[in-house]
């Protein structure tokens, strides 16, 4: 399988993880639209490869910077210092490729919590410590100016994240045009901690020590709700997704909010949740008619559902996200 991915042997040789004339295996890993992941096996160790793909594969057009991969090293680097067991061990990282290497992980013992949501194995205690891991990584890194300096990555995140989220589906809705254009300005506006950019339950593992944390390339200092809202949007999308679980995914979004929003010590909380039920609205429209939708909702009765709940909320937006919560009817 060397001879699948002849691009990655000189980064890792520069990297001192494959000796010359050394064997390799490359396995493809599935998951992700962005990069390139493959598991290396050598006769000394195995271990993950990732590799910034600069067009995302989606049906839309979506370009990104490949030097993300930079930022997910560096945001890798910062979450380790405070929770060492909720992110991979890093093994090294070529900058002339963009590629880094990080500690593969045993399916069998670190299963993919969006699996483990669809197979209905709901446990509310990794909702719990997910939004722990999230307010102690988000308080660590608030008022850090170095951090703030080393993550100024507006127009990044404003290409990952932003434009194909919000401007995109400003075109789909042009009802909505303004309060998703106002949503953007929201949060680039507010620039208080160091944020995943992608959590999602597809990028958490689920570990005999507590949720593992991958793919933090949109990481970026800015709104801390964003992170809040990008995984409770996830919450609610399960339950048009798997309606037999619907109780369970709901008892997780009320864990998650409820034990983030209490550890919330660098601002006010509820300006925080305020803004966290802005972006959950805009997130949802987004998830059915941005350029990212969701591949599981696949049916247009369950995207106009969507659409029905979230336009209201948009263009009003609550207070409480509990608010949105008592809503929402799958």
């Amino acid at each position: 399988m060397a001879d699948a991915f002849p691009e990655l042997i000189a980064p890792l040789q520069r990297m001192g993880l494959l000796l010359p004339h050394e064997e390799v295996t490359f396995t493809p890993l599935t998951g992700g639209v962005s990069s390139l992941i493959v598991r290396v096996d050598t006769p000394r160790q195995r271990f993950c490869l990732k590799r910034a793909l600069p067009q995302l594969k989606v049906a839309a057009l979506w370009e990104a910077p490949v030097k993300r991969n930079r930022d997910e090293v560096a945001w890798l680097r910062f979450a380790a210092q405070h929770l060492p067991q909720a992110v991979p061990a890093l093994f090294g990282e070529d900058e002339t490729d963009c590629v880094f290497a990080m500690a593969y992980l045993e399916p069998q013992a670190h299963p993919v919590w969006k699996n483990q949501l669809q197979a209905g194995v709901v446990n509310v205690g990794t909702a719990e410590q997910v939004a722990r891991c999230l307010a102690i990584w988000h308080a660590a890194s608030a008022r850090q100016a170095d951090l703030s300096q080393a993550f100024d990555h507006d127009a990044d995140f404003i290409a990952i994240r932003l434009d194909p989220y919000f401007n995109a589906t400003a075109l789909r809705h042009p009802d909505c045009a303004d309060a998703l254009h106002s949503l953007v300005q929201q949060t680039l506006s507010h620039k208080h901690a160091l944020v995943h950019g992608d959590v999602s339950p597809k990028n958490i593992l689920e570990s005999p020590h507590g949720p593992v944390f991958l793919d933090a390339e949109c990481a970026w200092y800015g709104d801390p709700a964003f992170d809040l809202a990008f995984v409770l949007n996830h919450l609610l999308l399960k339950c048009l997704w798997k309606p037999a679980h619907h109780l369970a995914y709901l008892a997780s979004f009320d864990a998650l909010s409820q034990t983030y929003l209490k550890a919330v010590n660098w601002e006010d909380p509820a300006a925080l949740e305020a803004r966290s039920c802005a972006l959950l609205a805009g997130m949802l429209l987004a998830r059915v008619d941005g350029k990212s939708p969701v591949e599981y909702l696949s049916t247009e009765a369950q995207r106009d559902q969507v659409r029905r709940f979230a336009k209201p909320f948009l263009l009003q937006p609550a207070a409480l996200l509990q608010t949105l919560r008592q809503h929402w009817t799958p």
